[in-house]
């Protein structure tokens, strides 16, 4: 039969939650037997670009999806499809948009139409009607529906529940076991050694919800004088928190660390993971802080599912900044060895890939 080659379509391979579950996946994968190739929708190069292609993957980049563009976008689909007819599974990423690459796909004969949910809601904005429009095309499109929790599939499919396959957003999760030398290395790295680290990791953009964040750990300072913030991550919002952390006389406590590759270690280093995000399917990072060990306090704008280790704290977004922090300042903040919860409910990477890589197998005559 040779290699499948499987498209994954995304916008662009930076380090964000679902395309680092994808590279999770794609370092693991059999690739005597299968491929990973990537679809993306910018022209700019991605974080994860060189590593895709050091592993033998295409990257093929498309025009970005947005209204007044459709016409061009629908016809550049056709062409792609219509030349590469080598692809005989496409598992997409892009949420509504979606739709729109399955049915090229479909046109052209895929077998396997994969659209997979991250997201559990997007919120009412000015590009609803253009998502209702790419909802449209889901449905006749697809042959197989997944979803990174229940509550991120009943968002993007709800009319077809019984259909759909939740995927855990997995991890390797030996890699972020408890390492006191790494611990050791990375607090002193940052100098933050002898102190009470808190950290996030997010992209910044309004969903991640920063400046409530800022406003939280500004009473927490308040309550610990030696507590300090690691921010992990990008985003056109990037400026605008650091304005706010400057005009709060907090620039001495927290710490813009840009896009890392060693967010494992990172979260060694930390005593905490605060995510007070507006909303989220079942986010990567939770995963990932879970596996670390880290109490993790969230919104509950956050699925319940994510609580995989039934450790996790939920706070209400309703509730003052400043009660947030009293009830942080007096959780019991001990790290826990949870990967064995984790592996046995199936958010280890080196699992699921041999049940994706089985799937894609089944579902390409």
């Amino acid at each position: 039969m040779g290699v499948v080659r499987v498209l994954q379509v995304a916008t662009i391979m930076n380090r964000g939650g679902l395309e680092t579950m994808l590279m999770n996946y794609y370092r693991k994968v059999d690739k005597t037997k299968i491929q990973f190739d990537f679809m993306v929708h910018r022209m700019e190069r991605g974080d994860y670009d060189d590593e895709i292609e050091a592993m033998g993957g295409r990257i093929y980049r498309m025009p970005q999806i947005k209204p007044g563009n459709y016409r061009k976008y629908f016809k550049e689909l056709n062409r792609f499809f219509e030349e590469h007819s080598e692809y005989k599974v496409v598992h997409s990423h892009i949420n509504e948009n979606s739709g729109f690459v399955l049915r090229a796909a479909k046109k052209y004969g895929v077998p396997c139409r994969i659209a997979h949910s991250h997201l559990a809601d997007l919120k009412l904005d000015y590009k609803y009607p253009f998502r209702l429009y790419g909802r449209m095309y889901l449905k006749p499109n697809t042959n197989e529906y997944f979803a990174c929790s229940k509550q991120a599939g009943e968002w993007l499919f709800p009319n077809v529940k019984s259909e759909i396959t939740v995927l855990n957003n997995a991890v390797d999760v030996d890699s972020f076991k408890d390492n006191k030398e790494i611990r050791k290395k990375i607090r002193k790295e940052l100098d933050i050694e002898n102190k009470f680290v808190i950290g996030h990791i997010g992209r910044f953009n309004p969903q991640k919800n920063h400046k409530f964040l800022i406003d939280v750990f500004k009473e927490i300072k308040a309550l610990k004088q030696d507590s300090v913030l690691l921010l992990v991550g990008e985003g056109y919002l990037f400026d605008e928190i650091k304005e706010k952390v400057n005009k709060l006389g907090l620039d001495d406590s927290v710490k813009f660390l840009g896009l890392r590759k060693d967010i494992s270690e990172l979260m060694q280093g930390m005593d905490m993971f605060l995510f007070p995000s507006l909303f989220e399917g079942l986010p990567v990072v939770l995963v990932e802080a879970q596996a670390a060990g880290l109490k993790c306090v969230t919104s509950t704008g956050v699925t319940k599912e994510s609580d995989i280790t039934n450790s996790l704290e939920f706070i209400d977004l309703n509730i003052e900044p400043k009660e947030w922090a009293k009830q942080i300042v007096n959780m019991n903040l001990s790290k826990k060895d949870y990967s064995q919860i984790l592996k046995e409910k199936g958010y280890d990477s080196n699992t699921n890939i041999n049940w994706l890589s089985n799937f894609y197998l089944r579902n390409i005559i």
